[in-house]
């Protein structure tokens, strides 16, 4: 599926995407037109989603992250997949993600505070048919992030 090259170029990408196709081209020494062309190819093939910037939320007034597991209850008239969705279109809430394991649904939210992290939850994602037992994790520090 992926070549070296495309690899490497990926790689790059994913360190700073703001790097132009010269940059690029010129660190792994590879001609422009071709990185230009794969990374085109890699978007046409949907390996390459889109480009995006990390923020950091501390500076943008939201500095708590935590991580909250929700059980499904499935005696509702909405899927898993149809509550992972309500629940990703809430305020605060920067990843959701669908496991296996005791808990059915992982989210990943930010906040001003644990107390506002805790109106989410209770005021909020709680009040959501099919979201059944919650267990929140608040996150010290995070040392990598992509």
């Amino acid at each position: 599926m992926l070549d070296d090259k495309d690899r490497a170029i990926l790689t790059e990408l994913q360190k700073d995407a703001r790097r132009s196709t010269k940059a690029i081209a010129k660190d792994l020494n590879i001609p422009r037109a071709t990185v230009h062309e794969r990374i085109k190819r890699m978007m046409e093939k949907g390996i390459i989603k889109g480009f995006t910037v990390v923020p950091d939320y501390s500076q943008l007034g939201e500095p708590v992250t935590a991580f909250i597991l929700i059980s499904f209850l499935p005696n509702n008239d909405v899927s898993q997949r149809e509550l992972a969705g309500k629940i990703a279109g809430l305020d605060g809430v920067q990843e959701v993600h669908l496991i296996s394991g005791e808990h059915d649904i992982l989210i990943k939210v930010r906040g001003r505070s644990m107390e506002g992290i805790g109106s989410l939850v209770i005021d909020k994602l709680r009040m959501i048919p099919g979201v059944g037992k919650t267990l929140t994790v608040a996150s010290f520090a995070s040392i990598k992030e992509e």
